[in-house]
């Protein structure tokens, strides 16, 4: 059970997600939670697993991929032909079979985001025409569609100095603005602190890094950003849920597995 909840958690790290224009809003451990995230959140995409306690991934797509109109993945390591079958008929994007071929995974997601917008362009074109038709209820939002425009810009702050020294202080004196402002729109748009988020992209890029197997941890704690390497140990275990080297070993064991 720990290495399966180290893998879950892990799955969140395993993908630039900002490269393909998304945030990670939020996960869940079962259906009924991943539920009533969804009816919370109304997510663009929801990537599930088969099988989960309380309630299975079909069963939470089966309640509210209509209902709420988001793009949908389901992984499992049940090859059944029912289980896809019933995924086709739910209008699934893309159905994988673990171990997940992350490859595959971020090409599905970048398809998926390209569809998004396409969608979101269509309406604005139908939204200048005055035209308001009652089917048209979900008003999302991408990386770059945010309704404040500084946080596209602490976004991309993040994105391209990350393995620096960075704060919320500095982009407070950089836009003029207070930080408790600028924190407070953060996480109206995207659910996290300034910090929480930072921290999450610069665990994404560590993770990138030991997958590479080229660099010592410590080596990686400074490049990711992170100058106390205790700090970046724990900072590590509080998102993936154990050490950089446990880590490492349950993805070395999943490889050794899928060959």
């Amino acid at each position: 059970m720990e290495d399966e909840d180290t893998i879950r958690k892990g799955l969140i790290f395993m993908v630039d997600w900002l490269k393909v224009n998304c945030v990670v809003a939020a996960e869940a451990s079962d259906g009924e939670e991943g539920l009533e995230k969804i009816k919370e959140i109304r997510p663009d995409i929801v990537i599930t697993d088969v099988k989960m306690p309380f309630k299975s991934g079909i069963q939470m797509l089966e309640e509210s991929i209509a209902l709420y109109g988001y793009e949908a993945i389901i992984i499992s390591g049940y090859s059944e032909f029912e289980y896809a079958k019933k995924a086709i008929t739910l209008n699934v994007t893309e159905y994988l079979l673990k171990p997940i071929d992350f490859g595959h995974l971020y090409q599905t997601i970048e398809k998926l985001t390209c569809k998004i917008e396409a969608s979101q362009q269509l309406k604005k074109y139908i939204k200048s025409l005055d035209y308001k038709p009652t089917d048209l209820i979900l008003d999302r939002q991408l990386l770059q569609g945010f309704k404040n425009k500084y946080v596209g810009k602490m976004l991309e702050q993040i994105k391209t100095c990350y393995n620096q020294k960075i704060s919320l202080n500095d982009l407070s004196k950089k836009y003029g603005l207070s930080s408790t402002y600028l924190n407070a729109k953060f996480k109206t748009e995207t659910n996290y602190t300034f910090n929480d988020f930072l921290n999450r992209y610069r665990v994404l890029q560590a993770v990138e890094l030991l997958k590479q197997e080229k660099m010592m941890i410590y080596e990686i704690a400074k490049a990711v950003g992170f100058q106390d390497y205790k700090y970046f140990i724990q900072v590590f275990k509080k998102y993936i849920g154990c050490s950089p080297s446990k880590f490492l070993s349950t993805l070395d064991a999943q490889t050794t597995q899928s060959t």
